[in-house]
């Protein structure tokens, strides 16, 4: 009945809301949510989606609202 407020984690240095980024396996289908470092490309802090529900928890647990 009442939950646990999450603590609200603090995305990677200099990064926000714009630089969250969603990759996805080309073999598997598999998706992976993160935050895309612009200078080398690579996906920080990065967990595996499994539908929108795993994507809007992902923009939840950082403290910004989910894209609709």
């Amino acid at each position: 009945m009442f939950r646990k407020k999450q603590p609200v984690l603090t995305p990677p240095e200099g990064m926000g809301l714009d630089d969250i980024s969603m990759d996805r396996s080309i073999c598997t289908g598999e998706a992976t949510i993160g935050f895309r470092d612009r200078v080398t490309g690579e996906l920080l802090r990065a967990v595996a989606a499994r539908g929108e529900k795993d994507v809007a928890e992902f923009y939840r647990s950082y403290g910004f609202e989910p894209p609709k």
